[in-house]
């Protein structure tokens, strides 16, 4: 896929929830395009739904209504082993939380996704120290999560979502656990990845830093997208 073409579109994306007083519509009609190369931050109020829009980009969940296109296939219609290939393979997740595991060191959580979809160990662990050196953890490989600051964990979280090559990165407030230098290092890395790999971003976020340097700031608001 070259740049400029579109590496995900929502078209009419609506997602609903069973609640005590009955349905509540999170999503309502909502449409985006994110072309390739591109960093679009969503920002909005907690609860507006962000990171129910997140899990459905990304096909963690499915929509109530509407469909998902990645790379132009059409997610609606897939089953849900062909919907997990389409996940693993060409989506990343970055997330406020680190999710590392804890008795692994950064070698090996960052080569998790690639042992999980097959590769040989050999193969995997090489390719997870290179994108180690990439987010500039090489000192710390042999590191396990406690033995890591916050911003030296969320690195090996980027090294781990970019294993299998996505098209596209999915960033949960990724910044919302660090401090104010830290947070800054992890945003210029992800700018250095956009620019280096041609990687497609969506970042949700309340840090009016990030967003200002995002190609594109959308507001999530009344179950749509709206211009910032």
């Amino acid at each position: 896929m070259t740049e400029g073409q579109d590496r995900i579109q929502a078209r009419g994306i609506g997602r609903d929830f069973a609640g005590p007083g009955g349905m509540l519509r999170v999503l309502d009609g909502l449409d985006l395009t994110v072309a390739g190369n591109e960093i679009v931050a969503i920002v909005g109020a907690s609860g507006s739904g962000k990171s129910t829009l997140l899990h459905i980009l990304g096909c963690l969940d499915r929509p109530t209504r509407g469909a998902v296109l990645v790379e132009g296939r059409d997610t609606s219609r897939m089953a849900d082993r062909e919907l997990a290939r389409v996940r693993n393979s060409r989506v990343g997740f970055v997330f406020q939380f680190h999710h590392l595991l804890p008795e692994f060191t950064a070698l090996e959580n960052a080569g998790i996704p690639m042992l999980v979809a097959g590769r040989p160990l050999e193969a995997a662990l090489a390719r997870s120290r290179e994108l180690l050196e990439q987010v500039e953890m090489g000192p710390r490989i042999h590191h396990k999560p406690s033995e890591l600051s916050g911003g030296e964990q969320q690195r090996v979280a980027i090294a781990r979502a970019l294993a299998l090559s996505p098209a596209i990165l999915l960033a949960d407030e990724p910044t919302g656990n660090l401090d104010a230098k830290m947070g800054g290092a992890v945003i210029d890395l992800l700018w250095r990845l956009k620019a280096g790999a041609g990687i497609s971003m969506v970042i949700v976020t309340h840090n009016r830093e990030v967003a200002a340097r995002a190609d594109r700031v959308l507001e999530l608001r009344e179950g749509r997208l709206w211009q910032a």
